[in-house]
């Protein structure tokens, strides 16, 4: 049984999420009270008033206001986001209570994409050329202004949806009307950037900002290109094996993207490229890695009394919210890799076959198929959607990359037409 004095954490938590399972666990470990908010009401709400709640993630200053009268009845210590909309809830609500977090306006600068591009450029951060449009343009008359190649994107859609690559004025306008009924159809905004497409390797910067400072706690390769027409990822494998001073400048340019946007407590997701120019702001969440993406990470953690243990980073996490004592934190010794599954193709899921004989690959820990017989199937730039997830680890990154592949090859995904 929990002690009464054991501190309150909220964790906003989506009604559809992968994070929950990875989340409460870790608060679990420390000991933490846990209460889950979630944007819609809980048949169990009634019955655990104290562990489920109800708040209005559409509004920011209205959720805090609930938050706020919540705490009242239940001390709240610390508060924890798991996407990038509730990023900007948790924000408010640590304004609201007087908890660890970042400013609103700093989370609220993260979500939108052209607003972080305006702070990031001003504050001299290496970022893409780029240029705001409405779904009320003309893509004709702008696509004969534009520098080829370039990259057309939704303000505030995630995991790169609605992202594409175009190379040609009729490949433009293209992407534009494939972007506007993206935008029509999820509701979210009428507008998109337009940006210059930076070539080079391109690596996820995962670290935890504390007091303004980023303390980077792993730096992946995608060792697949990312260079379009869509940019659906795959491979994600740490250590980096890019040079010291290439992750350097990667460090370096993350910390100027945190300093620019005025983010304080926190965890942050960055993607960056780099290449004989140097390293390149494209993209700075204010949240964790997403999907199950964070079980590819695992820390070793120095505690006095208690030796040397392995934790999470969702446990890095909920510590850092509720003001708990971070011990010294390195990522384990071991490489580390995860295979978000590539959507094979338009269509309905049926069956996935060779599970079993891709968790026999050497090194592979674990393939997890999140969708369900039934389910459609959404490719890129239109989906969003993973089908599942390979995890690996070994003596080396290369090691790691290659069971990833050997593993995914023995998966067959068996899907029909859509109706």
């Amino acid at each position: 049984m929990l002690r009464p004095s054991s501190p309150r954490l909220l964790l906003l938590l989506p009604t559809v999420t992968y994070r929950t399972v990875a989340f409460v666990e870790a608060a679990r470990r420390l000991g933490a009270d846990l209460t889950v908010a979630s944007e819609r009401p809980s048949t169990f709400e009634r019955a655990n008033p104290t562990g489920l709640v109800t708040l209005d993630f559409a509004d920011p200053t209205h959720a805090a206001a609930q938050a706020r009268e919540f705490a009242r009845a239940h001390p709240v210590h610390g508060v924890v986001a798991v996407d990038d909309d509730t990023a900007v809830v948790a924000a408010a609500i640590a304004e609201a209570l007087g908890l660890r977090g970042n400013p609103v306006a700093a989370a609220a600068a993260a979500r939108d994409k052209h607003q972080q591009r305006q702070l990031l450029a001003t504050a001299g951060v290496a970022v893409p050329r780029y240029e705001l449009l409405t779904i009320a343009a003309d893509p004709e008359k702008v696509a004969s202004g534009v520098s080829y190649p370039c990259v057309l994107k939704p303000l505030r859609l995630s995991a790169s949806r609605g992202v594409i690559r175009a190379d040609t004025q009729a490949e433009f306008v293209a992407a534009f009307e494939r972007i506007k009924r993206i935008l029509e159809q999820t509701g979210c905004g009428r507008s998109l950037l337009v940006e210059e497409f930076v070539p080079g390797r391109e690596v996820a910067v995962e670290g935890l900002v504390t007091h303004g400072a980023l303390y980077v706690l792993a730096l992946f390769d995608k060792p697949d290109p990312l260079d379009g027409p869509f940019f659906e990822e795959t491979i994600y494998v740490t250590p980096s094996r890019l040079a010291r001073t290439a992750q350097q400048e990667i460090a370096a340019c993350a910390q100027a993207a945190v300093d620019a946007l005025g983010l304080r407590d926190g965890p942050i997701h960055a993607e960056v490229r780099h290449n004989d120019r140097g390293a390149w702001l494209i993209e700075l969440a204010a949240r964790p890695i997403g999907g199950r993406c964070s079980g590819a990470l695992r820390f070793e953690i120095r505690e006095a009394g208690n030796g040397e243990r392995e934790t999470s980073l969702e446990e890095i996490i909920i510590r850092h919210a509720l003001g708990m004592e971070l011990p010294t934190l390195e990522r384990e010794r071991r490489a580390s890799g995860v295979m978000m599954i590539p959507v094979p193709g338009a269509g309905v899921l049926r069956d996935v076959r060779g599970v079993g004989a891709a968790q026999a690959v050497p090194l592979v820990e674990e393939v997890v198929i999140t969708m369900h017989p039934g389910q459609p199937l959404v490719p890129w730039p239109e989906g969003s959607r993973y089908p599942g997830f390979i995890f690996a680890r070994g003596g080396t990154s290369e090691a790691v990359e290659a069971a990833l592949r050997a593993a995914h090859a023995r998966l067959e995904f068996l899907t029909e037409p859509a109706d």
